[in-house]
């Protein structure tokens, strides 16, 4: 079982089990084919949908995704995040973060903080362009910036430290 939660508000719990898909308690039966990297196009009831991955969290859990154009916001959370959840233990963890990867490979175009700035989740950190698109990277938890090992202009690999936090 896995939630879905699409741009902070429509929620889709999916379910695949035995090769047996099921969206919302509803039998899914999809026809894709990879067309390019992190790009596929599917049928679904009829419908043509063509699906690229822009970029994801070190998780896994926190998509950028593209639907024939449109850019969706998702977060994903499986049983046992639910079960954390229901248990008051998501919070255990904190929202505490210490360092900044970068997604995906680009250019650093712009920085939004300095060292000593303190920063909350979901707070614009810098822009990174990848795939002629600029992408806002938003901290992950709260922190206060310790060190920004890049500088704008400077192109960065997937994974590479951007941010290091206190």
């Amino acid at each position: 079982m896995m939630n879905a939660k699409v741009n902070d508000n429509e929620i889709f719990t999916i379910n695949h089990t035995n090769g047996q898909l099921e969206v919302n308690n509803v039998a899914v039966s999809p026809d894709w084919i990879k067309i390019g990297e992190n790009k596929f196009h599917g049928i679904i009831n009829h419908k043509s949908y063509t699906v690229e991955l822009r970029s994801k969290d070190e998780t896994g859990k926190q998509l950028t995704i593209l639907v024939n154009g449109v850019s969706y916001q998702v977060a994903l959370e499986n049983e046992f995040d639910v079960l954390l959840k229901k248990l008051g233990m998501d919070k255990l963890a904190g929202n505490k973060i210490n360092n900044l990867k970068a997604p995906m490979p680009g250019l650093v175009l712009r920085l939004m903080v300095e060292p000593g700035a303190t920063v909350k989740k979901g707070d614009p950190i810098l822009v990174l362009e990848a795939m002629k698109m600029e992408n806002i990277i938003k901290a992950a938890g709260d922190g206060v910036v310790k060190k920004i090992n890049v500088s704008e202009k400077i192109a960065v690999e997937k994974n590479q430290v951007l941010v290091e936090f206190e």
